[in-house]
């Protein structure tokens, strides 16, 4: 199961735990290489970013999944 991020009294915690830091990681990473594929698949630079912006969402929730 997930843990809540501990924070140290009085100081600062990391914003982000490691897993969540992957998962966004790893869905930017995808998010990037479905928009350089569909712009060399002969797409113009709005449509390309637009697939991959859609592709992005689905990659949290299946890199979410899959990252224990």
């Amino acid at each position: 199961m997930a843990q809540a991020n501990p924070r140290r009294p009085g100081g600062d915690g990391p914003l982000l735990s490691q897993r969540t830091a992957i998962v966004f990681l790893l869905a930017a990473l995808v998010g990037i290489g479905a928009t350089v594929l569909a712009a060399l698949a002969g797409n113009v630079w709005p449509v390309a970013v637009s697939v991959g912006g859609g592709v992005v969402a689905p990659a949290v929730l299946f890199f979410n999944q899959i990252i224990d």
